[in-house]
């Protein structure tokens, strides 16, 4: 909608700059004149005696023969030659999508040298591998990938693009979107077809994660979204899949991309690579102090696990952020999820809800933990841990 003054008609009375709640108008040899600070809100036009203010439809952009887009495309994030296991969740789920639509699967492959992940992506229910390879690409770039990546889809032309929700995912996806004009719906936790539409529903926390918004793009292509880690199931590799590999000519020169990696620090081990972590052992307000954390992390390395943390724990500074499990943290799904300490905010249940077992320590035996939980233990975690900890201890010893 637009916002237009009929300068023949205007009187020059000013009540329109009176009512303007955003100071847009302003008066210009005696006529009313509208600033780029309008907002098209209308206020003016239901002040105007003359009725010289009126509000106009804009003519809408010329609208994409969405037919010609089809395929459902998976860009399959890779570090150093293997794939990360969300590509993998989200080439199962692809699958679904792509059958529902009667339409094929594709994996997308940007890097040096990673032809040999094709096999991987076809066992895991592609139809089609599209790779773009070149020594520019071979650590990820903002610039490098983003090019490609774009190019991939203007030639191409797919109508669903699913990109896992990590840090490069996070960084890629918007950028591709805005570079083909298309919307993205960020940090899914669920996809499926809307049955009115056929289109691809995007459901994603919305308001603090106090309810779910499901998001339709009916007007524009690809339907893009980057989904979370482990909120879906990897599928069972079938290796006696096979399909079309697609080698695509790499444009990108070292010259396109601004930024250089010039060394790569780990700062997070083993112990928070909550992601890839079939057991996680998480700890929150309840554990009382940052010191009583090694109880924690003790239970953890016994378990040989990982080492999760609840939001309160890291905004205390007990834990760094990529320990944090939750809607503003990671999103987990391993075998065990121990809950020690933890109240079971909704923030932080949206984070381990596909855990298959979680089992809740707490001394409030009417924490909400416990709605979540397949085993309980109600009473001091500081006191039970201790004890879980020498009774695994001694299993393993008698393994």
């Amino acid at each position: 909608m637009a916002v237009k003054v009929n300068a023949e008609e205007c009187v020059g009375c000013g009540a329109c700059v009176a009512s303007c709640p955003f100071g847009a108008l302003v008066m210009q040899a005696d006529k009313a004149h509208i600033t780029e600070a309008c907002t098209a809100c209308g206020a003016c036009v239901e002040i105007c005696p003359v009725s010289a203010i009126t509000r106009e439809q804009e003519e809408k952009t010329a609208q994409i023969d969405v037919a010609a887009y089809k395929d459902v495309w998976v860009f399959v994030e890779q570090t150093e030659g293997q794939a990360k296991n969300v590509a993998y969740e989200l080439l199962g789920e692809g699958r679904k999508l792509a059958d529902a639509m009667g339409q094929k699967l594709a994996g997308v492959l940007i890097g040096d040298s990673v032809q040999p992940l094709a096999r991987e992506v076809f066992a895991r229910g592609a139809d089609i591998v599209y790779t773009v390879e070149g020594p520019e690409l071979k650590n990820y770039s903002t610039d490098g990938y983003t090019a490609v990546f774009t190019d991939l889809i203007q030639t191409y032309q797919p109508a669903v693009v699913l990109i896992g929700a990590t840090n490069d995912g996070r960084d890629l996806g918007p950028r591709v979107a805005c570079r083909v004009g298309t919307g993205l719906t960020a940090d899914c936790t669920n996809l499926g077809i809307d049955a009115q539409t056929g289109l691809v529903a995007w459901t994603r926390p919305a308001f603090g994660g106090n309810i779910m918004a499901t998001i339709l793009c009916p007007d524009h292509r690809p339907q893009m979204g980057t989904v979370r880690p482990k909120v879906f199931k990897q599928p069972e590799p079938d290796y006696s899949r096979s399909g079309q590999l697609v080698q695509v000519e790499n444009k990108v020169k070292a010259q396109d991309i601004r930024t250089r990696l010039i060394e790569a620090v780990r700062v997070c081990t083993v112990a928070c690579n909550l992601e890839e972590s079939e057991i996680i052992v998480s700890g929150g307000r309840g554990m009382g102090k940052a010191e009583n954390f090694g109880l924690i992390e003790e239970l953890a390395n016994v378990l040989g696990g990982a080492v999760g943390a609840s939001r309160a724990v890291v905004d205390a500074g007990w834990k760094p952020q990529p320990h944090q499990v939750g809607q503003t943290g990671k999103t987990v799904g391993p075998k065990i999820y121990f809950a020690c300490g933890i109240s079971g905010a909704i923030q932080h249940m949206a984070g381990m809800s596909s855990s298959d077992i979680v089992i809740a320590i707490n001394k409030d035996a009417d924490a909400p933990i416990f709605k979540a939980a397949d085993y309980g233990i109600v009473g001091d975690v500081l006191e039970i841990l201790p004890a879980l900890i020498e009774e695994f201890k001694k299993i393993k010893q008698a393994c």
